[in-house]
């Protein structure tokens, strides 16, 4: 199970860090990232980082302003976002891989969490 926290309404500029806890067969997951989902869009991919070697995928957008980092002991992942964007908005969802894919596609991972929202405003 993945719980996701801290998403929330942030001005422009702002910043805002995420959470992702897993419980349960943790011992089964490998890579684990961030999708995002903003209104009348397809989910798109965030990030994502290794459990074997912690490297760190992002997509372009977010490149050079969210950092993505794991803390293996206490199963968490972490998506610290800074100098937001309105366009940043959307559902923001972590997800979790058995076999260590560091694709982007929505089919390659596992596990979902159920979610929180993050609201950029102008």
């Amino acid at each position: 199970q993945l719980q996701a926290s801290g998403g929330g309404l942030v001005q422009a500029g702002g910043s805002l860090r995420l959470s992702c806890a897993a419980s349960g067969r943790t011992s089964s997951i490998y890579t684990m990232a961030w999708f995002r989902q903003a209104p009348g869009k397809e989910r798109e991919f965030v990030a994502c980082i290794s459990r074997r070697d912690y490297r760190t995928y992002y997509a372009d957008s977010v490149k050079g302003r969210f950092t993505m980092s794991r803390d293996n002991a206490k199963s968490t992942v972490y998506l610290q976002m800074n100098s937001l964007k309105p366009e940043d908005t959307a559902v923001y969802y972590c997800a979790a891989d058995r076999f260590g894919t560091t694709r982007p596609e929505v089919g390659e991972y596992d596990y979902w969490g159920q979610g929180t929202l993050v609201t950029v405003s102008s």
